[in-house]
């Protein structure tokens, strides 16, 4: 047993060191986002109101297609981890959301829009059921430039367990506000 934890510690080394390991994600940047809104779940009054912040890592990955006027399309990964609090409980949210953007080719002004998953550590909220820990998780932003390297943006978020956990669930809409630093 101490044998096959070592070997596994040693191939996992192996493996993040590796460039394969890292081929395809090319960090585009960091930053913050915390929820700005209202108390309403795709056109549903939600049960409970949560407040949500969330650092936020973003990764190119390796389909961009551009056009000679500078315009484009291309893919990225939106990775956050952050809180989610409601009704005097809080909650650790992690995600990873492939999305597909429009925008310059520098990546400075980009629309985007995307679906993937989240994981919530409580999703019993009061009134409020989550249903389970996996959550869809579905998103579309905006971001502009705001000074050299820095931006800002907007993100609505949609987490719901799209029926998986029964129809008495009723997930999330967050409103974010979101700082980052392009690399």
């Amino acid at each position: 047993m101490y044998r096959s934890g070592i070997t596994i510690i040693f191939v996992c080394s192996l493996t993040l060191s590796t460039p394969a390991a890292t081929a395809g994600l090319d960090p585009l940047s960091v930053g913050v986002r915390a929820r700005v809104g209202e108390k309403r779940v795709l056109g549903q009054v939600a049960p409970e109101s949560f407040d949500a912040y969330d650092l936020v890592a973003t990764f190119r990955l390796p389909w961009q297609r551009h056009h000679p006027s500078g315009w484009g399309t291309g893919t990225r990964l939106i990775t956050s981890a952050g809180v989610m609090q409601g009704v005097g409980k809080t909650a650790l949210v992690v995600s990873a959301i492939p999305v597909v953007t429009f925008g310059s080719q520098d990546g400075r002004f980009t629309l985007d829009l995307g679906a993937g998953l989240a994981l919530i550590s409580e999703h019993r909220f009061a009134n409020q059921d989550f249903g389970g820990a996996l959550q869809a998780a579905l998103t579309f932003g905006v971001a502009v430039p705001l000074y050299r390297r820095t931006g800002i943006g907007y993100r609505f978020q949609h987490y719901s367990d799209a029926g998986a956990y029964g129809s008495h669930t009723i997930g999330a809409d967050f409103h974010m506000l979101e700082f980052t630093y392009r690399f």
